[in-house]
């Protein structure tokens, strides 16, 4: 007998805890959907960001035929690169730490395309040059492009964290494998206002 109430209420709270929270197919599915979109919307930022990679070669040649002198900048731009480059991460494997080196690389990336295009303001003839110009505005488009692919990842990890924190999903969420995935961070130094002197 005590062996039924045993399997009654370890029904009972089954029900309660699977029937109600809805570990049907359903949910289950909807993680797995925003499982997906986040591993699309991150798909979405590495496209950007080669986006990006793949037009520096082309700057940094026409910025090379105009000043012989700059081959430091050109370089830092080009090591840049090549560490933005190197750096792949399956949406499989992000967490915190990958996410960090990935966005430190891009930082830095970022950093050397400034000090280059800051070069080119002593260039008056490279600032006139069609090519060049056409570059720049694909950069500032992709930057643009960088800047929604990052908001759409933000946005599908924190409806995919917070679907898998929520009671009563959290409860099973682990078993199946979905763990929280990592966010963007602010670039060190965001916090602080830029001195603007005139």
């Amino acid at each position: 007998m005590k062996i039924k109430k045993k399997i009654y209420r370890f029904l009972a709270i089954m029900t309660v805890l699977f029937g109600a929270s809805g570990l049907s197919s359903c949910n289950y599915n909807g993680l797995v959907e925003e499982q997906q979109n986040v591993d699309q919307a991150w798909a979405e930022v590495e496209n950007q960001y080669q986006r990006r990679a793949d037009l520096i070669p082309n700057l940094v040649n026409t910025v090379k035929g105009y000043s012989k002198h700059e081959s430091e900048t050109l370089e830092k731009v080009t090591q840049a690169r090549a560490q933005a480059t190197s750096i792949t991460i399956n949406a499989d494997d992000l967490d915190e730490e990958t996410l960090a080196k990935f966005q430190q690389a891009q930082d830095n990336l970022s950093g050397a395309l400034k000090s280059l295009l800051a070069v080119t303001e002593a260039y008056p003839d490279l600032k006139a040059n069609e090519n060049f110009l056409n570059l720049q505005a694909q950069l500032e488009g992709t930057e643009n492009r960088i800047t929604i692919a990052r908001r759409n990842y933000t946005e599908a990890v924190r409806n995919y964290n917070t679907s898998i924190k929520k009671f009563p999903t959290n409860i099973y969420a682990g078993w199946f494998g979905f763990k929280p995935k990592p966010q963007f961070t602010a670039a060190l130094g965001a916090d602080k206002a830029p001195e603007v002197n005139f």
